[in-house]
Parts: structure tokens; C-alpha cells; sequence
């Protein structure tokens, strides 16, 4: 009888939270959906659609939107469905039997989870108790410990903290080994390496369209690298991995710059006015502290992480919680106001 390996036999599919909230602050997501002229440019996109045939491959329009929208020259971008494919697609191609890779924590879960189906070796690196990185001691690891290839969230999911494009630059260039900036979050900060991946052989940049681009529904990703990997990426990519919806969508939308770009400034001002909230209940709570943010989240240290959860999900508001903290995403003004008014209200309930 045929019975599964070990490797997947346990494993459970993921199941986001389930059931019909009014704020959805759980999954970091943009927060408003697209206007009703980019939803109508789509349409039209739509329409000359050939569905008896497959997409194009290199996903050429949606690529040249995405290189024009940062500046950077297309060629050395590859279209993905979504990261994660590019992640498990990488990890899979670019390391081989024997092969280590180093992942951080806290950090996106879903590195390491590949690394396991590819049977890769993956070690990791923790933070310091400030949840930021060392970047000292992770060039000393990974030149230490002969790593592959290290791969890290630049912001952080969970965290919101960031290294500077100074301290990213400086682990670039002083290991051997292909170092992969998951860069998802770096359009709600400014210390981006994408304008320079050219000038490196080790370097992969991640970026996605479900954040500030705010079309998680597209399952679009992108990986920034010099030529010669790009080519490699290409190479070993399925040929019609990103469907013609999301490539007509997609390139509709990033050739809206003006109106992407003020979206992103509206996120960051409401991420900041969420912060400032968290930081000032928690003033009356000593176990409640907020950690400063980069990203369209703030990550909240807590002890009461658990009762919080359940109290905000009761007001039909659901956060992510992650042990003894919440993630909470930065949503509309009037999201931000009505969650920060139901944790001041669970405080003086519980007091």
C-alpha cells in the first residue's frame, strides 16, 4: 500500500482565518480596492483577451510596466506566480544535494517550509531582543557556517523592522553566498537596494504587487537580479506561469504611478497613526509595547496577545495573532480608529 514520505505526510494546508468580519486587519493587505477607473481600464484589457491561448511566457507587458514603474531596466526582472513561487522555485533550482541556506527569526515561516520539500539543509539566525539583525554576526554565520544562500524579509513580516540599505549592501558584498532580499514590504520604506542589483553576482530582490500595489487577488511577484541570473530564473520558471488575467491586469494597474504612489502615502500615514495609538494605550498597560514600524503593520509585544485576539474578533475585527504578539495591519482611517477604540475599550473592561 502507497503511504506518504515523512516529509509531507503531517502536513496540514493552510487555512487563513475563516467567517465574515467587518475590519480585516489579519493578512496585511491593501486596505482599499482599486477605483473604479483602473477596475474599468482592466475591463478593457480583458476583452481582447484570446482564452484559446497560452500566456505570454515572459509576461513582457506586465514586466515593462513593473521595470517602468521603479526605473529599472526589464530585463532583469522575472514574473512569478505570486513570491512564493519564486521562493520555492529558487530554493528548488539554485541550490543543490549537500547545499545549505539560513534563514532569521522571526521571519516569514514560509522560507524555511520550502526549504524542507526541496530537502534542503536550513539553519537559522535569531534576531536580537530588539527583533533586529545583527548584521555583524549574520556575515559572520554564513561566511562561518559555508551557507548557500541566505534569505531574509527586508522589512520584516512580522516584525515591521528593517536593516538600511547601507547594512543590506554590506552583507551583500561581504559573503559568497546568493543572498535573497525579500524587498515585499519596501515600498512603505525608502532603504531599497533595486536600483542597484545589477552591480552584484549574489543578489535577488523580491517584490510583489499584493501590498501597496494592493492586488493580492493577482498572485503577483517579481524577482530583480542581475542578467545572468535572471536568465537562470527564466530558464527554470514553468513557461506559462503567470495566467493572462493577472499579466493584463497587472500592467494596467503599474502604469497608474500617481494614483500607486498616493495610495502608499495614505498607508504609511494611517500605519503612522496606528502606531502612535498602540504606543499611547499601551503608556497605562507595561505589557503592551509596540514595535516600530517600516512596513503596513505594527508588531505588538504582549502577554495578553491571546485574550486581545479574542476580544477584537467578538467587535467582528480579527488581527493575526502570533504567540505573545499581534500583528496589526494598518487598514482605512476608520479602521485604524475603530481598532485602536476596541483595544482602549477591552483595557478598561479587564482593568
Amino acid at each position: 500500500m502507497y503511504t506518504l514520505n515523512d516529509k509531507i505526510k503531517n502536513l496540514v494546508p493552510y487555512e487563513p482565518i475563516s467567517g465574515t468580519y467587518e475590519v480585516r486587519l489579519d493578512a496585511n493587505e491593501c486596505p482599499d480596492n482599486l477605483p473604479e477607473f483602473v477596475r474599468e481600464e482592466i475591463k478593457a484589457e480583458i476583452d481582447r483577451l484570446a482564452f484559446n491561448r497560452y500566456p505570454d511566457p515572459m509576461a513582457t507587458a506586465v514586466v515593462e510596466a513593473f521595470a517602468s514603474y521603479y526605473g529599472i531596466d526589464p530585463a532583469l526582472v522575472t514574473a512569478g506566480n505570486g513570491s512564493d513561487e519564486l521562493i520555492f522555485l529558487i530554493e528548488a533550482a539554485f541550490l543543490e544535494k549537500g547545499d545549505k541556506m539560513l534563514v532569521v527569526s522571526p521571519d516569514f515561516s514560509m522560507y524555511n517550509f520550502y526549504s524542507s520539500i526541496c530537502e534542503v539543509e536550513c539553519e537559522t539566525f535569531i534576531k536580537n531582543d530588539d527583533l533586529d539583525i545583527d548584521a555583524d554576526a549574520l556575515i559572520e554565520k554564513v561566511n562561518g557556517d559555508g551557507i548557500n544562500l541566505v534569505m531574509f524579509s527586508n522589512p520584516c513580516n512580522p516584525t515591521g523592522r528593517g536593516i538600511t540599505a547601507e547594512e543590506a549592501r554590506r552583507l551583500v558584498t561581504s559573503v559568497d553566498a546568493l543572498v535573497i532580499l525579500d524587498e515585499a514590504y519596501m515600498d512603505f520604506w525608502d532603504q531599497s537596494l533595486l536600483d542597484e542589483v545589477e552591480k552584484y553576482s549574489n543578489l535577488i530582490i523580491f517584490r510583489t504587487a499584493s501590498k501597496a500595489v494592493g492586488s493580492a487577488a493577482l498572485r503577483l511577484g517579481f524577482a530583480v537580479a542581475n542578467e545572468t541570473i535572471s536568465r537562470a530564473i527564466k530558464a527554470v520558471k514553468s513557461p506559462y506561469n503567470v495566467n493572462s488575467f493577472s499579466q493584463a491586469a497587472g500592467a494596467v494597474i503599474y502604469k497608474n504611478k500617481e494614483y500607486l504612489q498616493n495610495r502608499q502615502k495614505t498607508i504609511v500615514k494611517n500605519r503612522e497613526t496606528l502606531y502612535n495609538g498602540l504606543v499611547s494605550l499601551g503608556k497605562s498597560q507595561p505589557d503592551f509595547t509596540p514595535i516600530e514600524s517600516v512596513a503596513n503593520f505594527v508588531f505588538v509585544r504582549t502577554s495578553r496577545a491571546g485574550e486581545i485576539f479574542a476580544y477584537l474578533k467578538s467587535k467582528s475585527i480579527v488581527v493575526r495573532l502570533m504567540g505573545s504578539y499581534l500583528r496589526i495591519t494598518a487598514g482605512t482611517e476608520q479602521e485604524v480608529e475603530r481598532v485602536l477604540y476596541s483595544i482602549k475599550e477591552y483595557f478598561e473592561v479587564t482593568a
